[in-house]
């Protein structure tokens, strides 16, 4: 990954003598005119102004969840260039063109561009933005604790419709489905990493053969897991997670975590004690559908009478009137070749996110009973590991080239 020095110098080159004057002078113009000398977004009427809304987009199921497109890649960018009119036109034009040649949906594209740590910190004030620099959350984990520029997401039911957006932005392509291209983030940035994952029944089952994932993993698992993840009840609203006022109202923040699996001994497990791990000692496997699950506020009890806890049974205490913290738009990946998921999460600010992670962590019932430890009996802790961490801003879709800090 380039250094945020070796950044700063290319920067400098960049800039001239004017060194990051005429960066500040520029994101002094967005915050009153985003885009510039260019016309407002001909489809701004036909689109949502915040990036990140994506459920009136979405499929859903018979039990009324939306349902994530099954396809993802994501972009960590660093800046190539410096902030400039050109290059903000350049972002612009660029971000236009997938709007251009998809529909904003799962069929066509869903997409958002978000700004990092290293943006903030090196253009405003990290300290006076949306987010912050992640943190280690847990002491069972050591985490990458990573900054970056930005990060843009792609998401789609075709795959095809993936790899033709990242040749289009990142490489030569001329035309993306019937649009001419206008501008390429890859002239602004590089990629400093790529992933990419999926969800959805058949795909897990597809990927079978990564480490830490069983080969007879069930052709209807929606997860590794075996699972379906994103009940209604336990995600939180659209308005919930968008920033109400100030200078970055309505856009949200990002927290990216590459999270490790190791499932082969959760497959061990009888169906009765996967259920008590991930969802609660009240349940039993002929409860788990993909409708509502209310918990009842008994994960003392539980603690102290089982010897262990259910996942969900303790996040569901991290919410605020009522409702939970986090929108959650994660998926399956095989990056590396092992199983994990990219857990990425949408909250009002990042603390939100800290508070779920804190009450997933269930130190606060280890009194409870001796089997209970960090990770052994605590939910789903013993089969995962936190490998990286992230933070980014997601603005409103009128201000998403180079928001103003």
């Amino acid at each position: 990954m380039t250094s945020r020095r070796g950044l700063l110098l290319r920067l400098s080159a960049l800039t001239g003598a004017a060194g990051l004057s005429g960066c500040s002078s520029l994101l002094a113009r967005q915050a009153e005119s985003p885009t510039g000398d260019l016309d407002p977004n001909p489809r701004a009427d036909d689109l949502p102004i915040r990036q990140h809304a994506w459920n009136e987009r979405l499929r859903s199921d018979g039990a009324g969840n939306d349902l994530l497109p099954r396809h993802f890649r994501l972009f960590m960018l660093d800046l190539d260039a410096a902030p400039s009119d050109s290059a903000a036109e350049t972002v612009e034009l660029a971000m236009r063109t997938l709007e251009d040649a998809y529909e904003f949906n799962s069929a066509g594209l869903l997409h958002m561009l978000g700004w990092g740590t290293s943006y903030f910190d090196t253009y405003g004030s990290l300290d006076s933005s949306p987010i912050r620099s992640p943190r280690v959350l847990s002491r069972t984990d050591d985490p990458d604790l990573q900054s970056f520029d930005a990060m843009l997401v792609l998401a789609s039911d075709v795959p095809s419709n993936l790899a033709a957006a990242e040749s289009a932005m990142f490489d030569t392509r001329p035309r993306l489905a019937d649009a001419e291209v206008q501008g390429r983030l890859g002239d602004v940035f590089s990629v400093a990493d790529r992933r990419g994952g999926f969800v959805g029944e058949g795909l897990p089952a597809a990927h079978a053969d990564a480490e830490g994932v069983p080969a007879d993993i069930p052709e209807e698992s929606h997860m590794f897991s075996g699972f379906f993840a994103g009940r209604a009840g336990t995600q939180a609203s659209e308005d919930r997670v968008t920033i109400d006022d100030g200078p970055y109202a309505g856009g949200t923040t990002i927290h990216l975590s590459r999270i490790n699996e190791a499932f082969d001994n959760w497959w061990e497990l009888a169906q009765s004690d996967r259920v008590k791990r991930l969802f609660s000692a009240e349940f039993s496997p002929e409860d788990i559908d993909r409708g509502s699950l209310p918990f009842a506020e008994m994960v003392r009890e539980h603690a102290s009478s089982e010897g262990t806890v259910g996942h969900f049974e303790k996040v569901a205490r991290a919410r605020k009137d009522g409702e939970p913290l986090l929108l959650r738009r994660d998926f399956n990946t095989i990056d590396g070749g092992q199983a994990g998921i990219h857990f990425l999460s949408l909250q009002e600010r990042p603390r939100d996110f800290e508070e779920v992670r804190d009450a997933m962590n269930g130190w606060w019932l280890r009194e409870e009973h001796e089997e209970l430890r960090d990770r052994q009996n605590n939910g789903l802790l013993e089969f995962i590991e936190v490998a990286s961490r992230s933070n980014f801003y997601v603005p409103p879709r009128d201000r998403r080239a180079f928001p103003a800090p």
